[in-house]
């Protein structure tokens, strides 16, 4: 026997059920340690999502502008570098569309490039950090044997010693969560804050720029202040601790070919606050501000009289 849905399809016999899915298994060991993915953070344990703070400053903050020139301005000396080349495509329909897209994607390329290195220096440091030996690709790379001498020299230079590397950090409250670069201790460096010399510092390391010119900027403060202030951290093994305390200025590694700096970073309370603020831009270009524009009015359409 059959009965029939209001729709007019076929319903199951009576008595027959369909079976349940079996639930899935609780998240276990490193899997319970949130991911990001399309700019938030998703508990697994408590299925919470957390925007992340990177995304948050790129939409929150003033950011956008400064890549905006600098894209700009790399296509511009891109196009004067490959001058010659750029007149003999304009000649030729097919070539000149095809330099057309690739002056335009230079920005693109070279984002792409300096993810790649960024990338790579960071799995340098948490290898160095976590005692694990150097990945093989890159002991062997030669564009990266200056970044690790150079990694491994402000290490020596200032007596680091790490406390964690690439964890994740999550404030439960603020919603929202990033991996911060490290935490670190070093008695040099806590001796040029007047600090005591166990001090646990908040820890980044930027590739970008060169050593003689602006490489860090505004927003690396933001960030570590977002950091410093999260409520909770996941280990390695999956389990989550209170965040350890940090002093309220960090420090940014100016990892270049050439050399390195070290930037101090105020990531004070004051810091954090303006962080709050630009969370709540952010909120407005993601969502509020998606609705507040409405279609162009039409005028009423007024009946014609009738001639009498």
């Amino acid at each position: 026997m059959t009965t029939t849905t209001p729709a007019g399809a076929t319903a199951p016999a009576a008595g027959r059920r369909r079976k349940a899915a079996a639930p899935k298994p609780a998240p276990t060991g490193p899997d319970r340690i949130p991911k990001p993915s399309q700019g938030w953070y998703r508990d697994k344990v408590t299925g919470e999502k957390y925007r992340r703070v990177t995304t948050i400053l790129a939409q929150g903050s003033t950011k956008g502008d400064v890549l905006a020139l600098w894209a700009a301005n790399l296509v511009a000396e891109t196009a004067f570098a490959n001058l010659p080349r750029m007149v003999a495509a304009s000649r030729v329909p097919e070539q000149r569309q095809d330099m057309y897209n690739w002056l335009r994607r230079a920005p693109t390329r070279k984002k792409d490039e300096r993810a790649d290195i960024g990338s790579a220096v960071h799995r340098i440091i948490e290898a160095h950090v976590l005692g694990q030996p150097m990945p093989a690709d890159l002991l062997t790379d030669p564009e990266m044997r200056p970044y690790l001498r150079h990694f491994l020299r402000f290490v020596e230079d200032w007596q680091v010693r790490f406390e964690a590397s690439e964890m994740v950090v999550g404030n439960r409250t603020a919603g929202y969560a990033g991996t911060l670069d490290y935490l670190l201790r070093s008695p040099l460096i806590a001796a040029a804050f007047e600090i005591p010399a166990n001090t646990v510092l908040m820890g980044d390391t930027k590739t970008g720029g060169e050593l003689d010119v602006k490489g860090v900027y505004p927003e690396a403060a933001l960030q570590m202040a977002a950091y410093r202030k999260a409520e909770v951290a996941w280990l390695r093994d999956g389990s989550t601790v209170p965040m350890p305390a940090t002093h309220t200025t960090g420090v940014v590694l100016h990892l270049r070919p050439e050399g390195y700096r070290l930037i101090p970073v105020v990531c004070d309370d004051q810091v954090f606050a303006a962080f709050r603020v630009i969370q709540q831009a952010a909120d407005w270009v993601s969502g509020l501000s998606k609705s507040v524009i409405g279609e162009a009015l039409a005028l009423p359409t007024v009946p014609e009289k009738r001639a009498a």
